[in-house]
């Protein structure tokens, strides 16, 4: 069980309360080395302008993106030798620690040894710590995971519109710095801890995506398969050859056809416009659909207008599946979700085709569960045209086979799914809160350390 410090004293911070009483309080710029541009006055770290980048020449500058992802070799952005001699004072050096001060405000890291020499972007500030009064690791700690630091550094912004942190600003926030050989062993007690949280973590992640494979490849075999036999797996079941490549083998019984033999298939064109003169409806886009596998009354439609007749042609109905026509990448596209209800008012947005069994063949939730699978989604990565942004052609989608078990089977494979996906969806959730609370114990134990509410040393 970890211990207090025997005495404390008030901090004259009401989110952190008393910390140790032999701990100092120090503004930012008393723990900085006395060199110019140690900490830049102003909204940002450096003077360049976009002008300024090439993706050619020899001085690299690193950017916000660096320090998020802690990765000092991504980006390709780079400035001449003439650029560089007017803005040396920014260049950074090993041990320089390098703070986030626009958008994602406060996000620091340490520039490590044996990286390309360079200087930073225009929404960074370097600070070049005096090591004998505070630790790199120490302050770096206390700036990336002590909530309290994140709440200073946010009231301290004085932008509505984007969070920025200016470099005068900055350096008044007061930082609690304990003697040097006590964070020395704080850092250390925070690598140990920390180390064992995130392996925890890292493990159930990948327990998550086990599942999520799991969940795909229950979907995957039930809709191109079929269900297994009562009385085992595969046992009293006939296989053909489909004809199709990525289907292969499917049920004797089963039949294969084009879509548009079986559904009505149309791309909405109706955008997010309010028009004068038209009449006022809810609107389903592309992210309602891409971030949810049901339409239904829980989503936040965004108000829109349309004519009467784009409300008769794309009205939502119970049975309908909605795709997304348009990806950044061709393996995130045809992405559906099932219309659980019929709408009033709620019409089919832009970026969107809807589709329309014939229910004489083929069942809505069956359709919905096949554009979930990952080999029939194949088809769709296959046709997609695009360079830096992909899109279907109507007729990718209209000639797609799909195979047809019986409408009897179809249901039972809609069952099977929904039975299956619920138990894996629900056991992803469980370990999801579980990472959750781990992710709240690890950000309360640092900010509870490098505060002095508990005792490691």
């Amino acid at each position: 069980m970890l211990k207090q410090y025997p005495k404390y004293k008030p901090s004259g911070n009401d989110l952190i309360g008393d910390i140790p009483e032999h701990w100092n309080i120090k503004k930012l710029k008393f723990l900085l080395k006395p060199i110019k541009g140690s900490l830049k006055p102003g909204p940002f770290g450096s003077d360049l302008k976009n002008s300024d980048f090439s993706t050619i020449g020899e001085i690299k500058v690193y950017t916000q993106r660096n320090i998020i992802e802690n990765n000092f070799e991504l980006g390709e952005d780079y400035i001449s030798n003439e650029k560089f001699n007017k803005l040396s004072v920014f260049e950074i050096f090993e041990n320089d620690i390098i703070i986030t001060s626009r958008g994602t405000i406060g996000k620091a890291s340490k520039f490590p040894k044996g990286v390309q020499r360079g200087i930073i972007h225009p929404c960074l500030i370097k600070l070049q710590i005096n090591t004998d009064k505070i630790s790199n690791d120490f302050l770096i700690k206390y700036f990336n995971d002590a909530v309290f630091f994140k709440e200073d550094v946010k009231i301290s912004s004085n932008s509505t519109v984007i969070d920025v942190i200016y470099g005068n600003t900055l350096k008044e926030i007061n930082i609690f710095v304990p003697p040097i050989d006590e964070q020395i062993k704080i850092v250390e007690f925070i690598n140990k801890k920390t180390a064992l949280i995130d392996s925890f973590i890292e493990k159930k992640q990948k327990l998550i995506e086990l599942l999520k494979e799991e969940r795909t490849a229950v979907i995957n075999q039930a809709v191109t398969k079929g269900l297994p036999s009562p009385s085992g797996e595969g046992q009293g079941v006939r296989f053909k050859p489909s004809g199709i490549d990525w289907l292969g083998d499917i049920p004797e019984h089963w039949e294969v056809k084009k879509l548009k033999y079986v559904a009505e298939i149309q791309s909405s064109n109706v955008d997010k416009k309010t028009n004068e003169g038209e009449i006022s409806v809810l609107l389903c886009n592309y992210i309602d659909v891409y971030k949810n596998e049901f339409i239904n009354d829980s989503i936040l439609f965004m108000e829109a207008s349309a004519t009467e007749k784009e409300i008769e042609k794309f009205i939502l109905n119970k049975g309908d599946v909605l795709i997304t026509k348009d990806s950044e990448t061709p393996d995130d596209i045809a992405k559906p979700a099932y219309v659980e209800k019929d709408f009033e008012n709620v019409i089919c947005g832009y970026h969107l085709a809807q589709i329309k069994t014939n229910r004489h063949d083929m069942f809505g939730e069956y359709l919905f569960r096949l554009f979930q699978s990952k080999d029939f989604n194949s088809h769709f990565e296959v046709s997609a045209n695009g360079v830096t942004r992909f899109g279907l052609p109507l007729d990718s989608i209209t000639d797609v086979i799909v195979p047809l078990p019986l409408k009897a089977e179809q249901k039972q494979i809609v069952n099977h799914i929904e039975n299956e996906t619920q138990k894996i969806d629900s056991t992803i959730t469980k370990i999801e809160k579980e990472i959750e609370l781990m992710q709240e114990y690890r950000t309360a134990l640092i900010s509870e350390v490098v505060t002095g509410k508990v005792k490691v040393v």
